[in-house]
């Protein structure tokens, strides 16, 4: 029994406890190399298909065929509310172990470069993506395309303008990237775009049956202050604001509202600029073909003011038909005003048709035509017999005067010479202004002629008739300065008149001259009451030669004329003796008829 022989023993075999033990140097060998193959190779920063092996509350592990599994946070998969083991999902490769030997993958970061991968390739082939509208923001949309958000202007949302963003929060939307900026990582998308190529074809057979004409139903796109949009179905065409109705229309939005279908007519359109103008009132008959037939210059019609003018105000007595009232024909005041000091937009009022052309379309109104003229009445002409006084209200100022309304179409003309016995008023500005309270007394009225002769200063009496006394040639006055010029002062006298100096008379006995607000005495040189008028110095009261001034006997018409005649004649032709012989020889005709009939009378004798 002790020479019995036994088989080598392998004591590797029993040597070594554990998992994967037991196996020889080959057949460890042959199991890592069948292991290996079962394992898939992977790179850092590459995206591959993971499969869902088991789903907690805070984690998702994940199997991507690598020796070890993958752990994910489970809020990366919010959008997968009923993930479950056995669904694959795509992840990116971070790192193939960590600190501690774990794998690190993350599903956030491989749809953001998937998402961004679909997006450059949906740009380049011009494809349609799928958005869903995020939220609103300033002047458009934020979508989401797979994990990126794009932006999605207000204007490229649709053809039409979009007034309320909101409606289209939390909706999936079509869209086509118009716009990569890999700088700023922004994204510009268009829903626009999609409806344009369906509206083009729409377009084109649109305008190629268009004519003049042709009634097409519209929606109110856009309003403006000068007219209205219309949508015809991928075509817009204009509504002017003269085109909306017959009557007067302020603003489209008295008519019309958005997105209100309405039927319109074609009134023109330009195939080559593709403008279509458009009308609505056209489709209803014009508001004067349907005027009664009584209506005639003379007829009394009723309206409202729809509109004011420099020149007058429009009556509308129907709605499309509107009369002119000029402010001429508003009171029968002979000063024109504002017409807006008469009426306002919105009153209702009377008129009479003064004029009527129905086929112009035009009409003329008026309104004093209601009333009597004043010109006509029967007591005219004892209400301002001559000598009768007024008060009367200042309208309009003239170099010759100023016209006074005393009642509404009642004038009269005040000449500035009939305004002040004392004063010598160059303008009527100078004693009154427009506006102003005047009374007066009438001197004169021709009432088939609608004339009316005023004066106030013929309220009292002439008091020139008590100066000729008063002022007396050689009587001594206190008189002040008022102005001067270059040859004479003007002087107030006692009772409100002025007089008239030469400037060397104003000087003075220590021989400076007078100046304007001196009080000095004056002596009258010269008094006419005809011509107002009244010469005065100063110097002749101190030099002594005051006694020497007497009154100048008064002259007749006749000789006074012949003496200016002379006086004038003499300064022309210069030599007396030639206007002697010139007279001599006009008067000798005279003398001649004059002898025959001197004979005859002395014959009668």
């Amino acid at each position: 029994m002790d020479n019995q022989e036994f088989p080598e023993f392998d004591w590797d075999r029993v040597s070594k406890k554990g998992i994967g033990s037991g196996y020889s140097a080959e057949e460890t060998a042959e199991l890592s190399k069948v292991y290996e193959e079962t394992l898939t190779t992977i790179e850092e920063k590459d995206v591959v298909t993971a499969t869902v092996v088991g789903v907690t509350a805070r984690e998702v592990l994940l199997n991507i065929g690598f020796k070890s599994d993958g752990i994910v946070s489970r809020s990366e998969f919010r959008d997968l509310p009923d993930l479950k083991a056995g669904d694959t999902v795509q992840v990116f490769i971070e790192k193939q172990e960590d600190a501690l030997g774990q794998l690190v993958i993350s599903r956030k970061k491989a749809r953001i470069l998937t998402a961004w991968s679909n997006i450059e390739k949906a740009f380049e082939n011009d494809e349609i993506m799928d958005a869903l509208v995020k939220r609103r923001t300033k002047g458009g949309l934020i979508v989401d395309i797979h994990g990126i958000e794009a932006f999605l202007p207000g204007s490229q949302i649709d053809v039409k303008p979009i007034r309320d963003f909101d409606v289209f929060v939390n909706k999936q939307m079509e869209v086509k990237v118009v716009k990569i900026n890999h700088t700023n990582d922004n994204v510009v998308v268009s829903h626009k775009v999609l409806i344009e190529k369906d509206l083009e074809k729409q377009r084109q057979q649109i305008l190629t049956n268009l004519e003049k004409g042709q009634v097409l139903e519209g929606v109110v796109k856009n309003i403006t202050n000068f007219g209205v949009f219309i949508d015809l179905g991928g075509v817009d065409g204009l509504l002017h604001i003269t085109d909306i109705s017959w009557g007067r229309v302020n603003h489209p939005n008295e008519v019309l509202n958005l997105d209100e279908k309405i039927n319109v007519v074609v009134l023109d359109f330009d195939e080559d600029k593709k403008r279509i103008s458009l009308g609505m009132k056209q489709l209803q008959s014009h508001p004067w073909d349907a005027l009664e037939t009584s209506l005639e210059v003379g007829s009394a019609v009723k309206g409202k003011i729809v509109n004011l003018a420099d020149y007058g105000a429009f009556l509308e007595i129907h709605p499309g038909v509107e009369g002119l009232i000029h402010v001429s024909e508003m009171s029968w005041s002979q000063h024109l005003r504002n017409p807006s000091d008469f009426l306002q937009i919105g009153d209702e009022i009377d008129a009479v048709i003064l004029t009527m052309d129905k086929e112009e379309r035009k009409m003329s109104l008026g309104i004093k035509q209601l009333a009597e003229d004043p010109w006509t009445k029967q007591d005219l002409l004892s209400k301002y017999a001559v000598g009768t006084t007024h008060k009367g209200t200042v309208r309009n100022l003239t170099n010759f005067g100023l016209f006074l309304e005393l009642e509404e179409g009642i004038d009269g003309l005040v000449h500035v010479s009939d305004l002040s016995w004392t004063k010598k008023i160059k303008h009527p500005s100078d004693f009154v202004k427009i506006g102003d309270e005047l009374e007066v007394i009438v001197l004169e009225l021709d009432g088939d002629n609608r004339r009316l002769a005023l004066s106030h200063k013929h309220l009292e009496e002439n008091p020139w008739d008590a100066f000729e006394g008063t002022f007396d040639v050689g009587t001594k006055h206190e008189c002040t300065i008022i102005s001067k010029s270059d040859k004479l002062a003007a002087l107030e006298l006692p009772y409100g008149i002025e007089g008239a100096a030469g400037l060397k008379n104003l000087a003075k006995e220590d021989g400076s001259i007078g100046e304007v607000g001196d009080k000095l005495t004056f002596v009258v040189t010269e008094f006419n009451k005809d011509e107002k008028k009244i010469i005065l110095s100063h110097s002749k009261t101190w030099d002594g030669s005051a006694d020497e001034v007497v009154a100048k006997p008064k002259k007749k018409a006749s000789q006074s004329k012949a003496s200016s005649s002379q006086s004038s004649e003499k300064s022309t032709l210069g030599d007396l003796s030639a206007l002697a012989a010139l007279k001599e020889e006009m008067e000798a005709p005279k003398k001649a008829k004059a002898a025959p009939k001197a004979k005859k009378e002395d014959a009668a004798e």
